[in-house]
């Protein structure tokens, strides 16, 4: 059987995914309040356990189980082109799924753990009998959860040296899970024909693409929404008045996307999921001196 082309298997792993679990993995680092001294090294492993080893993992299983979905939305992917010949695409993201486990080992019970309930996620969203994805509401609940809450909970645990994150902390992480799960329904508007021709229930075809937008807009809103009232609460108001700019400016961006879906939806998720976790990292500053 011929050999996949490097190049191919770096497409079908998809780096420029791997960024949203990296950042809320420091995101996480930085909520801990922990010092960064002696510490380089956990960060880096926890860093690429969160991207290049678990996202990639999800990106490679998944591209797999949809190849016949990327045949018709995407046939220049990887696995639908030939790139990736016979039965490499499962093979690759076999393999990434025991170098993930191998490298989760590196950072303790808590990291092990973690990668353990991201690989099964992975797995469950993409491949049957599960496959989480043929229902926009839980697949994207299922992604949220490992790109946002999961990857922030375990770099403030690894950083507390495998103890349980602060409660704040991890309130935040949950917010922050739910609202990304408006940022995985951004993904779905490129694949609506083939979803509906799959028989993949995602929000934009259960919804229509405008119920879809608003909804996937407003689910982003709400969960920051409720970050800024917490800060507040909890005595930070400068914190929440700089994610409420943010926030304002999400709205305005929204409301451009709402009008066209399908054409604007890449150019909102580049732009206002970027003020999203700007938003991330300035709550996490937040928690840092706090009783």
């Amino acid at each position: 059987m011929a050999l996949p082309a490097p190049s191919a298997v770096a497409e079908l792993l998809k780096p420029i995914t791997w960024f949203p679990p990296m950042w809320a993995f420091g995101c996480g680092v930085v909520a801990s309040g922990q010092s960064l001294d002696g510490r380089l090294g956990l960060i880096a492993a926890g860093v690429l356990l969160a991207g290049p080893a678990v996202c990639a993992t999800s990106q490679a299983v998944n591209d797999w189980f949809d190849r016949h979905v990327d045949a018709i939305n995407e046939p220049h992917r990887p696995i639908p082109s030939g790139r990736m010949p016979g039965r490499w695409g499962l093979y690759v993201a076999v393999l990434w799924t025991l170098l993930s486990l191998l490298l989760s080992m590196a950072l303790g019970p808590w990291g092990f753990g973690a990668a353990v309930v991201g690989l099964l996620l992975a797995w469950a969203y993409s491949a049957p009998p599960l496959r989480l994805k043929r229902n926009g509401w839980w697949g994207n609940a299922a992604c949220g959860v490992c790109y946002e809450g999961l990857a922030w909970v375990t770099g403030a645990a690894v950083m507390a040296g495998g103890q349980m994150p602060d409660l704040r902390s991890l309130i935040l992480a949950a917010l922050y899970s739910a609202g990304a799960h408006g940022i995985m329904t951004l993904n779905d508007f490129k694949s609506i024909q083939g979803d509906r021709q799959m028989g993949i229930a995602s929000l934009p075809v259960q919804l229509g693409p405008r119920r879809a937008a608003i909804a996937a807009a407003g689910t982003m809103v709400l969960s920051q929404g409720l970050v800024i009232a917490l800060l507040l609460d909890w005595g930070r108001p400068w914190h929440a008045v700089a994610i409420g700019g943010l926030v304002a400016a999400q709205l305005l961006m929204a409301r451009r996307f709402v009008a066209a879906p399908v054409e604007r939806a890449v150019w909102f998720s580049g732009l206002g999921v970027t003020l999203y976790v700007a938003g991330m990292l300035i709550s996490a500053f937040a928690l840092r001196g706090l009783a």
